[in-house]
């Protein structure tokens, strides 16, 4: 699960290259309570913009997903790096 400032990074990034731009209480709600998976923090965001996920075009709902999938991605392989370097052998 990302946290805070991750989630604020992704849903800056969603709305500067894919126009998904949410309304700031629902931002804001995202932040503090971010879903702790891919899918179903792509569906949060359809549902803060007021659209359906599952009458979403395919094409978008991808581009939503990648985006989301990859911050999720960054954040594991971050924490995976940080414990090795705090590893004690």
């Amino acid at each position: 699960m990302i946290d805070a400032a991750e989630t604020e990074s992704l849903l800056s990034k969603l709305c500067v290259e894919l126009g998904f731009c949410l309304p700031p209480e629902k931002e804001n709600r995202l932040i503090r309570n971010p879903p702790k998976t891919i899918d179903d923090f792509t569906d949060a965001v359809f549902r803060a913009e007021g659209l359906n996920p599952q009458y979403a075009e395919r094409h978008l709902y991808r581009q939503v997903r990648d985006k989301v999938a990859e911050a999720f991605e960054k954040h594991n392989n971050d924490h995976f790096f940080e414990s090795i370097k705090n590893a004690r052998y």
